[in-house]
């Protein structure tokens, strides 16, 4: 993206500004947060295809993201070939089962309950695709030497969050999945070392017959998650 010879500071014109009115802005915010509110995390999954178009698309939003000093830390490992996906949910659910076996402790398990998970992840293989999120810890300019990224998880992020919403804006369900140790990804996907795999997404249709437990639907009120001082 840049290289050790050109950093400079080159201002342009703001290039887009939407320039609405107080009713217009309030207007659209109401808009997204309706359409945001028709956004539900799913466990179940049809296998009907999702063109990689849709894909890449959602993912060149997700690029859109504001980052640390620009340097874009993320990576997202779009897949959809069968036998890969298979190898995911394999080693994924063998840590699984020995988080929910005791190494997630009594609280944590206790947490879950409402929300009805367990070791089994058929999501992983019957999702017509998983994105992969990987952080970059440090870059690399073209002759090899290392430079570091700013503010990784915060950008890394800001960007996943836009990913999902773009996906639920193409109609899409989408489900996060955080196995834990990741490492294997960093392997199974041919990324190097300076790459640290933050989730899962599984992507796909809902199954006709999907469900969201109940407590999903509880959302903190406004004065629970915000202050204004004006």
């Amino acid at each position: 993206m840049f290289s050790k010879d050109t950093l400079s500071y080159d201002p342009l014109p703001l290039p887009d500004s939407a320039g609405y009115s107080d009713a217009e802005m309030l207007e659209k915010a109401a808009e997204f947060l309706a359409h945001m509110r028709r956004r539900h995390t799913v466990r179940d999954f049809t296998d009907q295809p999702v063109p990689r178009e849709v894909i890449e698309t959602c993912i060149r939003a997700a690029g859109t993201a504001p980052s640390g000093a620009n340097h874009q830390p993320w990576f997202f490992a779009a897949i959809a070939n069968p036998e890969l996906k298979a190898q995911i949910r394999a080693t994924a659910e063998e840590e699984e089962k020995k988080f929910y076996a005791g190494g997630a402790g009594d609280e944590w398990i206790k947490a879950l309950e409402p929300i009805g998970t367990n070791a089994d992840k058929p999501h992983l293989t019957t999702a017509p695709w998983l994105i992969v999120v990987f952080a970059q810890r440090w870059g690399a300019f073209e002759d090899g030497s290392r430079y570091k990224n700013y503010y990784v998880p915060e950008s890394v992020n800001i960007a996943t969050g836009l990913l999902l919403t773009a996906l639920h804006t193409a109609g899409l369900c989408t489900l996060t999945h955080t196995p834990n140790p990741m490492k294997f990804l960093n392997g199974a996907l041919g990324r190097p070392a300076s790459e640290k795999p933050t989730m899962i997404i599984a992507v796909g249709h809902p199954a006709e017959d999907a469900t969201v437990p109940s407590v999903a639907k509880l959302k903190k009120p406004l004065e629970e998650i915000s202050a204004f001082l004006e």
